[in-house]
């Protein structure tokens, strides 16, 4: 129960955190990776030590390619970012690393600028269509409660919630992108739509327990308030709710220490994603039930006059 009675405290935090992440958006935006911006991305491994990441530079620029970004990874490898290069483009890079010294081309990426404007947009829709699918299936679901809050009620909260989980993440990256510079990529989409889906899941859980609540107060008549039903109902889940993100954390944070670092950042998004997503279903999500159920007691007392 204390945490229905506490609402207002996690409904703040809740807000807090959510105006910080579009303050983030706003001010820095997202640093798009080449699959959004165009351009191309050559990983390579020196096999005889590693030059300097300025005489990298100073050798694309040599051949022509300039406004290049040099990030050196393990093993004398290096990430080279490069305005979109051409099959032209690509061999004269080739040839001027070459120069400085013997390497392994480890992989190669290209994407134009047209095709990345195509994937942000596709991208941007496809996010919105699973928000709006997820609310509708929600009130689908849920579509026999009735009393105290309507079924479509439901899939309000879940879409509010689910909307606090993909802005989070959002600004996070925004935040990240602007003093490290992660990048957000198709791989980040990826891992926004499992988010969504990991945290839906949740709040089916508590939805669900608090549909089986109210329907055992109605077989034995019994008339609990709403509030004490949805605390009983968080509390019922809790344990499991924490239990099942705190096993997945903690194998996305092996698998982000000791795993590929191409797969940091979706990892990250998900550990971002997954303990916000956890924290609105309980902490959001559910109260926010019972303060729907309290604005519209008002209107069922007057209803109950005019009669």
């Amino acid at each position: 129960m204390w945490i229905v009675k506490n609402r207002k405290i996690f409904y703040g935090i809740s807000i807090a955190v959510s105006v910080l992440s579009i303050a983030a958006l706003l001010v820095w935006g997202l640093k798009f990776g080449i699959d959004f911006k165009g351009g191309s991305l050559l990983e390579i491994a020196y096999t005889e030590g590693a030059p300097s990441t300025a005489d990298i530079t100073a050798t694309l620029e040599t051949v022509g390619i300039e406004g290049s970004s040099i990030r050196s990874t393990e093993g004398n490898g290096f990430l080279i970012r490069t305005p979109f290069l051409d099959s032209a483009g690509y061999d004269s890079a080739k040839r001027g690393l070459a120069t400085l010294g013997q390497f392994e081309e480890k992989r190669f990426d290209s994407v134009g600028p047209v095709i990345g404007e195509e994937l942000q947009t596709k991208s941007l829709w496809a996010i919105i269509g699973v928000l709006i699918a997820i609310a509708l299936f929600v009130m689908f679901a849920f579509r026999h409660v009735s009393k105290p809050v309507a079924s479509w009620k439901y899939g309000l909260v879940t879409l509010l919630a689910l909307a606090h989980d993909v802005i989070v993440p959002l600004g996070a990256f925004a935040l990240m992108g602007h003093f490290f510079g992660a990048e957000v990529d198709t791989l980040f989409v990826t891992a926004i739509l499992v988010i969504l889906g990991f945290s839906v899941h949740d709040s089916i859980v508590v939805f669900d327990r608090v549909r089986e609540n109210l329907k055992i107060n109605q077989d034995k008549n019994l008339k609990e308030p709403f509030e004490e039903v949805v605390g009983r109902s968080v509390n019922q889940t809790l344990s499991r709710s924490i239990n099942t993100s705190l096993t997945t954390i903690l194998a996305l944070l092996a698998l982000y220490f000791f795993g590929p670092e191409v797969s940091q950042n979706f990892v990250l998004a998900l550990i971002i994603g997954i303990a916000t997503g956890t924290y609105s279903s309980i902490f959001f999500g559910s109260p926010m039930l019972v303060t729907l159920e309290k604005m519209q007691k008002p209107e069922v007392i007057d209803h109950k006059k005019k009669k």
